[in-house]
């Protein structure tokens, strides 16, 4: 820069990037950064005297009104309406474009989640990972990233020979098996596969037909539910087709021969520790079957075969281990492991009168996806899902849900959308339209709105750095919010026989751009923007 050049410091010390954020006090200016501290000691002046060089440069530039020092070098700076009103104009130029960067461009990500077993529906826990799981596709997409949504579907081990006996008990009338599944969908399903195999509990393969048909209605149930929740996904992937094609036998010999599993009492060990796991792993054990960690290891062999640079496992609560032992494994194949990311979701909870709710009517011992989306709807279930940290247990308030009113952040944030429709509206009935005297737009509450959608971009984009898509949603509260205060300061549409002015035209003209920014964060969360409520 040429206010170092010409001082004879070092103009590369500067940053290729600048941190610029918002004040939290609206007197410290539209934004701040702190450069000059960040930059000082490299070119070996001061940091005051360097901010204010480089507020002497910035000052009176086109995009720039003012620029003040702060503190030991901190630059406040306040935009000249003309750069206010680009941003507006990059909105509405943009579309449904606007927010998307390029971060990921040429990644090609797998994203697994949801991945329940098909032995029961959907519960609360993986409820939540459908809509954060999906809201991630969605924004590790508006990134630039190729995303492959897979879900692994478990039809191999314990857990499925113990759905299979729960079956065939509730088709002879007994009850469940002590470590079995219960609850009206059991039954139900049991009726149908006599219905569908009338000599089912008579056929000398009585327990494979009852497998065969119950895990398929099972999962058919799952994707359908998942369907209706706005979840759908690209790949279904069996885990029983990785030990039927010897993928499992491969992937353990390929360790076994590169040294990377150990002989110890008998079993086979993966060294796991080394990589935050509590415990070494076994992969093979005393008895010669493999573990289920095998069946991960050829998983991930799979999935960076078919050419994906990143996949990200998103996973329960209980699954914390496999942080380390997934990474563990990709080390050990030879791979990178930071090819391989696991987000751990933590468990939500249903309250309703203050108490929790705690019985599905159709499961018996958990709350299920159909019975949430009964309760409050896909909207409200999705948003509520996707708006906080998903490593956070999260309670979610079914009375709340069901509130048409700002106490409800779905509905707050809908309403501001569906107000900003109907005013769009209103406008074209009495032949108002958007005007581009955007220069016009002083007002404090104008210049709020303005810097608010101007900063859904870097949202998003911070948003799938970081893997989180409940800063998508909480950016969305606060831009209701600032609309409304807008709304109540700043009349948009001229009173009766009042003559509409460029200001009128000009502050739809910002109307439009906020309500195409709801459009595409609401469209991130998978989440409707309607029109009118």
């Amino acid at each position: 820069m040429d206010v170092l050049s010409s001082r004879g410091l070092d103009p590369t010390a500067l940053p290729t990037a600048v941190t610029i954020e918002r004040p939290r006090n609206p007197e410290h200016g539209d934004y701040a950064t702190n450069v000059a501290l960040q930059t000082a000691k490299k070119v070996g002046v001061t940091s005051r005297d360097l901010a204010g060089w480089l507020a002497d440069a910035l000052t009176g530039t086109d995009a720039i009104a003012s620029v003040e020092v702060a503190g030991p070098g901190f630059l406040n700076l306040r935009l000249a309406a003309d750069a206010q009103g680009e941003i507006v104009r990059d909105v509405l130029k943009a579309g449904e474009a606007y927010g998307r960067g390029d971060a990921l461009t040429g990644t090609r990500i797998n994203l697994e989640f949801v991945s329940a077993n098909p032995t029961g529906p959907i519960h609360l826990g993986g409820t939540r990972w459908a809509a954060v799981g999906d809201a991630l596709g969605r924004i590790l997409e508006a990134n630039g990233g190729q995303v492959t949504r897979e879900y692994y579907f478990n039809d191999a081990g314990a857990q499925i020979d113990r759905f299979v006996r729960s079956l065939i008990a509730a088709a002879k009338g007994e009850p469940a098996p002590e470590d079995g599944y219960a609850g009206g969908y059991i039954t139900d399903i049991a009726a149908e596969v006599l219905r569908q195999e009338p000599s089912a509990l008579t056929a000398e393969d009585s327990h494979e037909v009852f497998r065969r048909i119950g895990v398929g209605l099972m999962f058919e149930e799952i994707k359908k539910d998942l369907h209706d929740f706005g979840t759908d996904f690209d790949v279904f992937f069996h885990e029983d087709s990785l030990h039927k094609s010897g993928a499992v036998t491969k992937a353990v010999e390929q360790l076994k021969e590169s040294g990377a599993l150990y002989f110890d009492n008998g079993a086979w060990w993966l060294r796991t520790t080394e990589f935050g796991d509590d415990k070494d792993r076994v992969v093979i054990k005393s008895d010669g079957d493999p573990a289920y960690i095998a069946g991960d290891i050829a998983y991930l062999v799979d999935k960076r075969s078919r050419g994906f640079d990143l996949c990200i496992y998103m996973l329960g609560a209980d699954h914390h281990g496999y942080i380390g032992r997934l990474k563990a494994a990709a080390s050990a194949l030879g791979d990178d492991p930071d090819s391989v990311e696991v987000l751990i979701g933590q468990m939500v909870n249903l309250v309703s009168d203050g108490k929790p709710v705690r019985m599905s009517k159709r499961a018996g011992t958990v709350i299920t996806m159909q019975d949430l989306v009964e309760a409050v709807g896909v909207d409200a279930a999705r948003y509520a899902m996707s708006r906080s940290s998903a490593d956070s247990s999260l309670d979610l308030d079914l009375d709340l849900l069901r509130k048409h009113s700002n106490d409800n952040p779905v509905f707050y944030v809908q309403y501001a959308h569906s107000r900003l429709a109907s005013l769009l509206r209103n406008a074209a009935d009495l032949g108002v339209t958007p005007g581009d005297a955007l220069d016009l737009l002083t007002h404090e509450r104008e210049g709020d709105l303005i810097r608010t959608i101007g900063e859904f971009p870097r949202v998003v984009g911070t948003a799938g750095e970081l893997r989180e898509p409940h800063r998508v949603a909480r950016y969305l509260e606060e831009l209701a919010g600032t609309y409304h205060r807008f709304y109540e300061a700043c009349r948009v549409l001229p009173r009766g026989d009042e003559e509409t002015t460029e200001l009128h035209r000009a502050r739809l003209q910002l109307c439009a751009a906020t309500r195409q920014v709801f459009a595409n964060g609401l469209a991130l969360l998978g989440v409707t923007a309607p029109e009118r409520m």
